[in-house]
């Protein structure tokens, strides 16, 4: 059993996730590759849209795919949201399982303000996505303790969460640029509207 993780917010999940997570799939041969959308991302802002929201708009995204599984674990959890313990919880699920964990290229130079980055690294193969461009090359990037990766090109997909925000707050159209499932939830719940985000703070 060949285990991938592919966190983050999600919020919302789009086109790319999708193409990112089946690209890895097939590259990766993975049995099985788990959605796990963030509770309250460390690194980021408090500004972030309700966990069950982003849970809901994944499932939705997600729904029907083959290999793929949405897994709620950070957000049951709750609270700050570490891969760390994450991983440990997976570890438990199926002892032994190569684990794959997915991050952007952008998001190594952050591994060392992680939670016990070497205890992470030492659990997992780290995967390291970056987009592919014409004659494009890994970016020479060292990975925290001088830990190993495989960097795996995916398609170039111009689309953004942020992006994705900002049209609905100006009342444009996000057909395409999100499942239609995810497009529906968004619609429905007057999600990305003026003052419609809520910080997670919140709700704790």
């Amino acid at each position: 059993m060949r285990i991938g993780l592919f966190g983050g917010s999600f919020d919302p999940p789009h086109i790319g996730h999708l193409l990112i997570a089946q690209d890895a799939i097939d590259a990766l041969a993975l049995d099985r590759l788990l959605i796990v959308p963030a509770a309250s991302q460390p690194l980021k802002g408090a500004d972030q849209t309700q966990p069950e929201h982003r849970l809901a708009m994944v499932r939705a995204a997600f729904d029907g795919i083959a290999r793929i599984e949405v897994d709620p674990v950070e957000i049951t959890r709750g609270g700050l949201s570490y891969m760390v313990d994450t991983v440990d919880d997976v570890r438990r699920r199926w002892p032994g399982a190569p684990i794959h964990l997915l991050i952007g290229s952008d998001v190594v130079p952050t591994l060392s303000r992680w939670k016990e980055p070497e205890r992470l690294l030492g659990m997992v193969r780290l995967v390291v996505l970056y987009r592919d461009t014409a004659g494009a090359v890994p970016p020479h990037q060292e990975i925290h303790g001088g830990g190993q990766a495989t960097w795996l090109a995916t398609r170039r997909v111009d689309v953004s969460s942020t992006e994705i925000r900002a049209r609905v707050q100006d009342g444009r159209s996000i057909r395409g640029f999100v499942p239609d499932a995810v497009a529906t939830y968004i619609a429905s719940t007057g999600l990305y509207l003026q003052n419609s985000r809520t910080s997670d703070r919140a709700v704790d």
